[in-house]
Parts: structure tokens; sequence; C-alpha cells
């Protein structure tokens, strides 16, 4: 029997506005992806301090987002008659003891040991918090508390990375990783008071997985999300090493660029635009960047442009892929954040082999290469019957049966 608490979506004391809840959710966010990004900013000094090559620190992005990529889709199933914040306050508990764990880290092994947890609970996060805005808000929200929600990314981008490489830089990288410990251990005490209980709304079950994967719009979605943030990560994991070829660049103006690039996501974030667009937009961006690699001011105009085409894409795909399955919103979001730290992974890793083979700058004609093959992928839904869902396959897919 449901009490008061547990109401329906758009119902009851919650649907005032973009409040409480949905700013709890995009801390939550906000917290997994400074966790998940973390490395990035520290790439150098991890190096240094562990004995490795800036390619091998690299599994430090790539391991968590392979870990998230098969804990996204399958968390959903797992929990799915637990209230939904119970499932994000333990999400965010395991988070802050994973991250202090790094921080304690003797060598590469054990650090990436503890990132194996990072990625659970990155998967996990987001595939029940990305559908969850549209519960806390009437209908005629839930765009706008979506984008609050995804704009814990970009936010990342600007207080959290960036404070995680100062800090890194003025203290050693283990404390970075402390602070993100403790933030993710205040959040979880956070989500704990602000949410409601947050019932699942419907079964997951793995058959609705692979029903959504028929759908034709669904499937595009996916590749396309695949190619465009793999081709990012190819090119960002490795961001500082590219941006330390510019000639008398201190660790301070990295900090500051790194920053730039941030308050450009989150105004990218609240911009509208395609995935065609943003796919076509990055991938100039980054190609550009290859002549221009020795240049403060080039650096300086780019790598802001760079932030506004990213910026948005998670808050894209996101509505892409819920208008392909409006009434499968959860399992739906298991794939996308299945889909997205998979590429994350790859992006990563095929980043560091050419990083490791032929140098920073080589990862440039990588990334902007995969997400001009984006925007190819994603224009091709205007052509006729081009990625367009069968009208009779809508209610087959969505029609993921309740507890």
């Amino acid at each position: 029997m449901h009490t008061r608490t547990e109401l329906t979506p758009r119902t009851g004391p919650l649907t005032g506005g973009v409040g409480g809840p949905v700013l709890t959710l995009a801390a939550a966010t906000f917290t997994v992806v400074t966790s998940e990004m973390l490395p990035v900013g520290l790439l150098s000094p991890l190096a240094d301090g562990l004995g490795r090559s800036e390619g091998a620190v690299g599994l430090a992005v790539t391991l968590p987002g392979i870990v998230a990529a098969l804990a996204a889709p399958l968390l959903p199933p797992a929990v799915r008659r637990t209230g939904r914040r119970a499932v994000l306050v333990t999400l965010l508990v395991v988070l802050g003891a994973a991250n202090l764990c790094c921080a304690l880290a003797p060598n590469l092994p054990a650090l990436l040991a503890a990132r194996v947890l990072v990625g659970v609970c990155i998967g996990g996060v987001w595939a029940i918090a990305a559908g969850l805005a549209p519960r806390l808000v009437p209908a005629e929200r839930a765009g706008r508390a979506t984008a609050v929600v995804f704009s814990g990314i970009a936010v990342a981008s600007v207080a959290g990375v960036p404070a995680g490489t100062l800090l890194g830089e003025l203290a050693g990288w283990r404390w970075s990783f402390a602070v993100v410990g403790a933030l993710a251990l205040g959040v979880a005490a956070l989500l704990r008071a602000v949410l409601p209980p947050l019932p699942a709304a419907r079964a997951v079950r793995p058959a609705a997985l692979l029903a959504l994967l028929r759908a034709r719009r669904v499937r595009q979605g996916l590749v396309v999300v695949l190619l465009l943030v793999t081709g990012h990560f190819a090119a960002y994991t490795y961001v500082r090493p590219l941006l330390e070829r510019v000639p008398d660049l201190t660790p301070g103006l990295v900090s500051a660029l790194l920053l730039a690039y941030g308050v450009a996501g989150i105004a990218g974030n609240f911009l509208g635009g395609t995935l065609a667009v943003r796919s076509a937009g990055l991938g100039g961006v980054v190609l550009l960047l290859v002549p221009a690699g020795g240049s403060l001011f080039a650096s300086a105009v780019l790598l802001p442009a760079w932030g506004v085409a990213y910026g948005g894409v998670s808050v894209a795909a996101q509505n892409w892929l819920a208008g392909a399955a409006p009434t499968a919103r959860e399992a739906v979001s298991g794939l996308f954040a299945g889909t997205f730290n998979c590429a994350i992974a790859l992006g990563a890793f095929t980043g560091g082999l050419v990083v490791d083979a032929s140098g920073a700058g080589a990862v440039l004609w990588l990334g902007g290469a995969l997400a001009l093959t984006a925007s190819v992928a994603a224009g091709l839904r205007l052509r006729p019957g081009g990625g367009r869902p069968r009208p009779a396959a809508e209610p087959h897919i969505d029609a993921a049966p309740r507890p």
C-alpha cells in the first residue's frame, strides 16, 4: 500500500518547481562526475607519484568506465523493487569509501581496484538519477529539471576537476581523492534528508532492455552517443598533456583553462542544439586544436568552444532516448548510461594507446574524426526511413510489466 510520500509522478508536495530534490540529484551527478574525471586533471602527478606512464595511469579513467558501462543497465533490474532514494544513498556512501581508498593507494593496482567500485557507483547513479527529474516536478518543468540534473556534469568541470587539479598541485593528489570522498559522504546524507522514498515506478526486467534495443531510434541514438563520447574522451582525457605543449604554460594557467572549459560547458548545458549539431561543432573545434597547439591565445578560445559544444550532449541524448521510449525512462536511461560509460572507457583506452604510440597531439585527429562521424550518424534520422521506429513497435518496446 502506498504511503502519502509514495506519490505518482508529478503529484503531491514536490510539484512546486525545480527545487531542493532536483538540486540534490544535481549534487549527486556532480559528485560522480568529479570522481570519474578527477584523474584527468591529476594525470601527470599520478604518473609521477606512482612511477608509471601517463598512458598506463589513464586506466584510472578507462576502468571505471568499463565497470559503469556494465553496472548501468544491470543495476535497475537488480534493485527493481527498492526505493530509489535508498539506492542512491547507498551508492554515494560506497563512492565516498572508494575515493578514500584511492587516496591511500600505495600503487597503481591498488588505485585501480578502488576505481572499480567508483565505476559501479557511476553506472548506478546515472541509471537511476537520469530519469527521476520528471517524477519531482510538473510536466511543463520536466525539461528544465532534467537539464538541472545533468548540469552536475558541467559544474563538475568547473568546480570539481579544476579544484581537484589545483588541490593536487598544492597538497598532493591524495588529498584530492580524500576531499572528493568526503564530499560523496556529505551528498549521501543530503539525499537521505531531501529526497522522498521514490518507490520504483515499475520493475525493470532484462527482457525490457532487450526489447528497447530492437527499436531503431533507440539503437541509432546509442550509436551516436558511442561515437561522440568516445571521440570526446579520447582527446579530453589527455587534455592536460595537450595543454602542456603550449610554451610557458604554467600549472596555474592549465587550471584556469580547464575552468574556462567548465564555465562554457555549463552554458552549453542549457543551450539548445541537437546531437547532430553538437557533434559537428565538437569535431570541428577539436580538429582546429591540431594547428593551434602551440598558441596560448588559440587554446584559450578553442577550449571554451569545446566546452559549449560538449556541455549539452548528455541532455540532448537523454531527450532523444526518452522520446524514443517515453514509458520506459529508467530502462532506456540504464542503456544510455551504459553506452556513455562504455564510450568513456573506450575513448580513454584508445586515447592512451595513441598517446603512448604517437604523442598527445595525435588524439585530436582521432577525437575530431569520431565526433564528425557521430554528426553524420545523427543526421541519418532525417532521411526517409533512416532510423525512425515503426509505429507498431512502440507499445511492445515500452510496455514493461508492472510489479
